[in-house]
């Protein structure tokens, strides 16, 4: 299994919405890293699920519920992801509170800021459910 992290503006597509929904494509990447990220995945795969802009933190998990097809939203090469909900975290994990994390000090959401989609390492992935009080 492999482990993620991927943003979403909580006023675009929050993480209740995801839960509301009970599936989602994951669509409209249009950078290459973010869907090359999109097309490692594969079924079964976890991810921390970010709110961008507003709120700036790791608010839930979500499974990869269909590995990567085209994107039906683009007319280039790029790739849509399906996720379901797994679990909300029981306390946000705050960007700055990742920043002030030893443990989370090469996390590539903190290197790559604007990077929509990215790995974590399962020991980077535990430390965020860990702090934010969250088992699976």
């Amino acid at each position: 299994m492999a482990y993620w992290l991927i943003k979403s503006e909580p006023d675009k597509y929050p993480f209740a919405a995801l839960v509301k929904d009970g599936k989602t494509r994951w669509d409209g990447v249009r950078n290459f890293t973010a869907r090359n990220n999109l097309r490692e995945m594969k079924k079964g795969d976890l991810a921390l699920f970010y709110h961008s802009n507003e709120g700036k933190a790791v608010v839930g998990i979500a499974e990869v519920v269909r590995e990567h097809y085209p994107d039906p939203t683009s007319d280039g090469d790029f790739s849509a992801v399906d996720f379901a909900p797994v679990k909300a975290l029981a306390e946000p994990v705050t960007l700055a509170a990742m920043r002030a994390s030893p443990k989370l000090k090469d996390m590539v959401v903190l290197k790559q800021g604007r990077l929509s989609v990215s790995p974590v390492t399962k020991a980077e992935f535990e430390a965020v459910l860990a702090a934010g009080k969250t088992k699976l």
